[in-house]
């Protein structure tokens, strides 16, 4: 699991920073896991990020503890204010011997490491 910052001021270190410093933002969120088959098939990634407000401005997360951050806020069920979104499942070729997954001419390379990623509806 991973979370992306801007570049505010971690919470936790308001003992060594002045008190006009600006807190920072959780930009997103990645939790990545292997499959049921372990590093063999294909890997499950979910994305968190902010929505969008009627402003079309990003909502913004600024936890100051970790039950507010976005991570928690998914593990609870509170998925208010957040997108998820998902990495494409490849399918199985027979043809190939492997999971593929169409990039339409974007990707040169097969590798475990491309990806795509879409709303889940």
């Amino acid at each position: 699991k991973f979370t992306i910052f801007d570049n505010g001021v971690n919470p936790e270190r308001k003992n060594f920073i002045p008190e006009t410093a600006r807190i920072r933002e959780e930009l997103g969120a990645v939790c990545y896991e292997t499959n049921v088959l372990g590093f063999r098939g294909p890997r499950k990634m979910t994305v968190i990020i902010p929505e969008i407000n009627a402003q079309n401005q990003r909502i913004r997360i600024q936890p100051q503890n970790e039950q507010e951050s976005l991570l928690s806020r998914l593990q609870r069920g509170a998925r208010q204010g957040l997108v998820l979104l998902q990495n494409k499942a490849p399918s199985w070729s027979n043809e190939s011997g492997a999971y593929v997954l169409n990039f339409h001419g974007r990707v040169t390379r097969a590798s475990v490491k491309n990806f795509q990623i879409v709303h889940p509806d």
